[in-house]
């Protein structure tokens, strides 16, 4: 499981100002249920002053976005507008005393529900830049621009920062090309290179909490045993998934029956790959085993 801090684990079992604010005249809301997370953020700012009075969230998340989201809003609370608007999604996870890397999307959101509160009480439009950009993670809808902004203002170096900070990538990985292009015209801006070996953002007090990396028989033994609890739910709607091989930290999977060509496949496969990142914590990514024709390809070329 994930290593989190107590005050992450404080947050979720006792979350501060969950609930909508009663006369809110500022709403922000960020996300959507099908791609697993969403957040709503309600304000009561003093006409006057501009200062938040009061902050409350309403989330359909895991325990890291609900602590994110429960701390935004202490975070936030006394301050004016234009001081709460320089809050950042690292102030956020900060504030949490850190959060596990593969969470960091969770306060990525809070950051935007905020500004999207803050542009709602000012009557302004607020746009989240997602459909600015060339549409990079069709599993998430997540576009060349925030994945550029997160790469800018977190020093991200690696596909999987990317996934752990926007969840591009953690779907279907088709995208990974395409992140990887984002990330080497970013990182020559600033005067770097990229490389593709480099080990993931981490904080150093994470790192030496790693535990033993799996061996390839005890991953797939833990793999097997999450898709065994998850293929109950899936046989109830006519469908079923089978583990096909395992590849370093790919695992290939056939979606069978109904899950066969369903248009929700992908986000299916998502959700397998959440619930494995979750239990084994380590990054892992679930893809259709069709896939591996184009592993067999390369290696014979």
């Amino acid at each position: 499981m994930w290593d989190y801090s107590d005050k992450v684990k404080e947050h979720f079992f006792n979350p501060k100002n969950a609930g909508a604010v009663v006369d809110a005249n500022a709403t922000g809301e960020v996300g959507s249920i099908s791609c697993g997370d969403a957040l709503r953020l309600t304000l009561k700012v003093d006409d006057d002053s501009e200062i938040i009075l009061e902050a409350g969230f309403q989330t359909f998340g895991c325990g890291s976005a609900i602590a994110s989201s429960s701390v935004l809003t202490e975070i936030i609370k006394g301050m004016t507008l234009d001081e709460a608007a320089k809050v950042t999604n690292q102030d956020i996870a900060d504030q949490l005393e850190g959060l596990p890397p593969e969470k960091m999307h969770c306060s990525v959101m809070g950051r935007e529900a905020l500004q999207a509160a803050i542009a709602n009480y000012r009557g302004e439009e607020w746009k989240d830049d997602h459909e600015e950009g060339a549409l990079i993670c069709k599993c998430f809808a997540i576009d060349a621009v925030m994945i550029e902004e997160m790469v800018w203002a977190n020093k991200l170096r690696t596909v999987e920062d990317v996934t752990n900070f926007t969840k591009a990538g953690g779907g279907c990985a088709a995208c990974h090309e395409d992140i990887e292009a984002i990330l080497e015209k970013v990182l020559a801006e600033k005067g770097e290179k990229f490389d593709p070996t480099a080990a993931p953002v981490a904080a150093p007090e994470k790192i030496a909490a790693v535990k033993a990396p799996l061996t390839n028989l005890q991953r797939i033994k833990k793999i097997e045993q999450v898709l065994e609890s998850l293929r109950p739910a899936l046989m109830a709607d006519g469908g079923d998934v089978e583990l096909v091989e395992v590849i370093g930290n790919t695992a290939y999977v056939n979606m069978t029956g109904a899950c066969n060509g369903c248009q929700m496949a992908a986000m299916t496969i998502a959700g397998i790959q959440q619930r494995l990142m979750e239990v084994m914590g380590e990054f892992i990514k679930v893809v259709p085993a069709s896939e591996m024709s184009k592993l067999v390809n390369i290696e014979v070329a």
